[in-house]
């Protein structure tokens, strides 16, 4: 398992193109392109993408959590 997860410098800059399309104090709304990049990225989402995203989006962890459990296309393992 993972310990760290950090975007790789495109998806970097793919990821702040999402966060940019909401507006201010709407930004958590970018966390599903999120978690589809961090998928894409590793092949799943891992607990380290989970905390990173959350710091990203200044969101509680488990609120990633309940979008990442909730859509079937996003996997966990």
């Amino acid at each position: 398992m993972s310990e760290t997860f950090e975007f790789t410098a495109e998806n970097l800059e793919l990821a702040k193109k999402h966060i940019a399309k909401y507006p201010d104090g709407k930004q958590a709304s970018a966390v599903l392109p999120l978690l589809d990049l961090a998928q894409r990225q590793h092949g799943y989402v891992t607990d380290a993408a989970i905390n990173a995203i959350s710091e990203m989006l200044s969101m509680a962890r488990i609120r990633v959590m309940e979008v990442a459990t909730f859509y079937t296309m996003i996997n966990l393992k």
